[in-house]
């Protein structure tokens, strides 16, 4: 997992402890959302994942308050994606960095776990192709 932590804070420019947060809260997002099957092949595939999704799984996973979490709620948008990029911009993340973590945290997984297992949890997610 330090490699993966060490890749993301390096490429997008974030330290790694937040790179670490981030992660494990997108990974937890992904058990939560994603089909039961691949996700669990993914995360098994990648050394630590499931230590991570333990420990920053519940982290910052409310229902998402705020304006924009009222907005989203109004139409019907209330959880998945647009929740857990609430959630990491609360972290202090932009959308930038945002897009870059999905996609470094995606590309190592599919070099773990294989592309087409991973191209299946992303599927299994409404809305998560856009970001990835």
């Amino acid at each position: 997992m330090n490699e993966l932590i060490t890749r993301v804070a390096d490429n997008v420019g974030i330290d790694p402890a937040t790179a670490e947060k981030a992660i494990g809260m997108m990974l937890g997002f992904l058990q939560r959302e994603a089909a039961d099957g691949p996700v669990a092949k993914m995360i098994e595939a990648i050394p630590g994942a499931s230590e991570m999704v333990a420990k920053f799984n519940g982290e910052g996973s409310g229902n998402g308050g705020g304006l924009l979490g009222g907005l989203l709620s109004a139409v019907g948008a209330g959880g998945g994606v647009m929740a857990l990029g609430q959630q990491l911009m609360s972290q202090g993340l932009g959308m930038g960095e945002i897009t870059a973590l999905a996609k470094e945290t995606i590309g190592y997984a599919k070099e773990k776990a294989g592309a087409d297992v991973v191209d299946e949890v992303v599927a299994s997610v409404p809305g998560l192709s856009q970001f990835v």
